[in-house]
């Protein structure tokens, strides 16, 4: 038997779902209390690494919050608790905290380990929808999870408990990278491979020209030298610099449009008459997503890099930018 689709009936329940899910995440807030606290604590003074288990859809979100935390600053790894009882318990030790998942608190495999985590002294934190559960009673810390009902029209298949239980991770792990004092730096080694990586490990040094790629002219150079820069670098402007090499001002195809403007041979127009003074600039130590920040912001394409002493020493503009994957 082919079914039909009902289309109204399948948004309604789409819409439906959102609300009762959003309204789990947000039943979370007033079921918060000190024990957090002391779950971040625990998070912040382990000495070992964390490690997050569950079963099931739980199973699920423990992986995703072990991959949080460890690319946030806190070195865990998910184990899988049926494993767990058949060796890989051997990968704990008293050092490590453990955090256990399960939206009933009382899935067997978790409950049968935790007398041997008990016992070896790791810390235990548990995230469950039930406080009077038996893996809520014998954790360190209980964090609650618990929702009014699942999504599922049946109220069977784990939705709203998964979608509470994996914004409460989220918290946890924000909690914990807030307090570390984890920063973009720290975050983007985490991530080196990615546009992430690319985006908070690129700067402006990276990606500038310099060299004989740089268009550049004196300041008692002719709009006729300029046009020459223009065209042999190919970046849409020029420096104009001093005899020091400090920045004087920039010529752009802007420039030279409202220099076209004019009547008569403008050529051998001086370019510190028609450039544009007090460009703007930036170090080339800045990330290179600042400058494009920058640009964007005062709607340029083009920007001078320079040293502490105001010197010349490289150009960007968005092409390179582009090219690098900045943007």
């Amino acid at each position: 038997m082919i079914a039909k689709i009902n289309g109204d009936r399948a948004l309604a329940l789409a819409r439906d779902v959102l609300d009762i899910e959003a309204d789990a995440v947000r039943g979370l807030r007033n079921q918060l209390d000190d024990g957090f606290v002391s779950a971040v604590d625990f998070l912040l003074s382990c000495r070992g690494r964390v490690v997050v288990s569950g079963i099931g859809k739980s199973g699920h979100i423990a992986r995703k919050l072990a991959a949080t935390l460890a690319s946030t600053g806190t070195p865990a790894f998910f184990v899988h608790p049926a494993e767990a009882s058949h060796g890989d318990l051997g990968m704990v030790t008293a050092d490590d905290v453990f955090i256990a998942m399960s939206n009933s608190g009382e899935s067997e495999e978790l409950v049968s380990i935790l007398p041997l985590l008990k016992r070896l002294g790791s810390k235990l934190i548990a995230i469950t929808g039930r406080p009077e559960s038996s893996l809520a009673k014998l954790a360190d810390v209980h964090l609650n999870a618990g929702v009014a009902k699942e999504a599922c029209s049946l109220n069977l298949a784990p939705t709203a408990s998964t979608t509470a239980a994996l914004a409460l991770g989220d918290a946890l792990a924000v909690a914990v990278l807030d307090a570390r004092g984890f920063g973009a730096d720290d975050f983007a080694r985490s991530h080196p491979g990615g546009a992430l990586g690319r985006r908070l490990l690129t700067y402006v040094r990276d990606v500038m020209r310099t060299g004989d790629q740089l268009p550049k002219v004196l300041t008692s150079a002719t709009v006729r030298d300029a046009l020459f820069q223009l065209t042999a670098k190919r970046m849409g402007m020029t420096a104009i610099v001093d005899e020091h090499d400090r920045v004087e001002g920039i010529f752009t195809d802007g420039d030279l449009r409202r220099v076209l403007e004019r009547t008569g041979d403008f050529r051998e127009l001086p370019i510190a008459d028609v450039m544009t003074h007090a460009p703007r600039t930036i170090g080339a130590d800045h990330l290179a997503v600042e400058a494009v920040e920058l640009m964007e912001r005062h709607r340029i394409n083009q920007m001078l890099v320079v040293d502490e002493a105001g010197k010349l020493i490289g150009a960007l503009n968005m092409h390179d930018l582009f090219s690098k994957k900045v943007i």
